[in-house]
C-alpha cells in the first residue's frame, strides 16, 4: 500500500501544465521572444516570475510547466481592436503551440470583450474563417480543436472579472456544451486592468478552490 501511494503521489507532481492566455497570463522570457509581453510593467507591482497565477498554481500543486503560448492583446476570435483581422495570432492560430500537456488552461475573452469584438451566433460546426471572426463560433471551434488534438488533457477555461455579459454568458454557453470546465473569477484586484500581486494570488486560489 506504501509503495502505491507513492507511486500515485510522484505521478501527481509529474503533470505537465501549458497555457493558452492573452497577456494576463505573459512574462518576459517565458512566453515565445517574439510575442507581445505585458509583465513585467512599470504600472503593475507583479515584478517576479514567481508572483504570476499559473506559477503558484503549478508550486502548489507539484506540477511543471510544458509550455506557456500567451500574448498580449490578442483575441479567441479573429477580430481585434480596431476591427482589424487578428486570425495569424488569435487563439485558434496558436493550438498546436501547447506541447504535451495533461493540463491546458484556457485565460482568454478578455480583448474580445475591450475590443468589442463581434459576438456572432452559436455554430459547433463546419466553421470557416469568416465565421471564426465572431466570438461564439470562434470559441466553439477553439474547444473542438484542443479537444481533438489533446484528447488526453484536462481542459479549463477561465472568464476574467468584469467582461462585458455577452462574453460572459457565450463562455458559460459554450463550455456547457462541451462539458468543458469553466472557471468564473471574481473580486481580482488590478493595476493598469491587469492582475497585480493580490489579484495573482486570488486567481490561483480560486483555482485551487474550483478543484483544480
Amino acid at each position: 500500500m506504501l509503495m502505491a501511494a507513492t507511486f500515485t503521489a510522484s505521478s501527481a507532481q509529474t503533470k505537465k501544465v501549458s497555457i493558452l492566455g492573452d497577456s494576463y497570463s505573459t512574462f518576459v522570457g517565458v512566453i515565445p521572444a517574439h510575442y507581445a509581453p505585458f509583465y513585467p510593467n512599470d504600472r503593475n507591482d507583479v515584478t517576479e516570475v514567481e508572483q504570476t497565477w499559473w506559477s503558484l498554481y503549478i508550486k502548489a500543486k507539484g506540477y511543471t510547466l510544458e509550455k506557456n503560448d500567451s500574448w498580449g492583446g490578442t483575441t479567441i476570435c479573429g477580430t481585434g481592436f480596431g476591427r482589424m483581422d487578428t486570425s495569424r495570432n488569435n487563439f485558434i492560430s496558436r493550438v498546436d503551440s501547447l506541447g504535451h500537456p495533461d493540463i491546458i488552461f484556457v485565460f482568454g475573452g478578455t480583448n474580445d470583450a475591450w475590443a468589442n469584438s463581434p459576438v456572432g451566433e452559436y455554430q459547433y460546426a463546419g466553421w470557416t474563417k469568416d465565421d471564426c471572426k465572431n466570438f461564439r463560433p470562434a470559441l466553439a471551434c477553439l474547444i473542438d480543436m484542443l479537444q481533438k488534438r489533446y484528447s488526453s488533457a484536462t481542459l479549463c477555461f477561465i472568464l476574467n472579472s468584469e467582461l462585458r455579459e455577452p462574453i460572459n454568458e457565450s463562455m458559460r454557453e459554450i463550455c456547457r456544451h462541451y462539458q468543458v470546465k469553466l472557471v468564473e473569477l471574481h473580486d481580482i484586484e488590478k493595476q493598469n486592468g491587469h492582475p497585480s500581486i493580490s489579484g495573482m494570488k486570488s486567481i490561483c486560489e480560486q483555482l485551487l478552490e474550483a478543484g483544480m
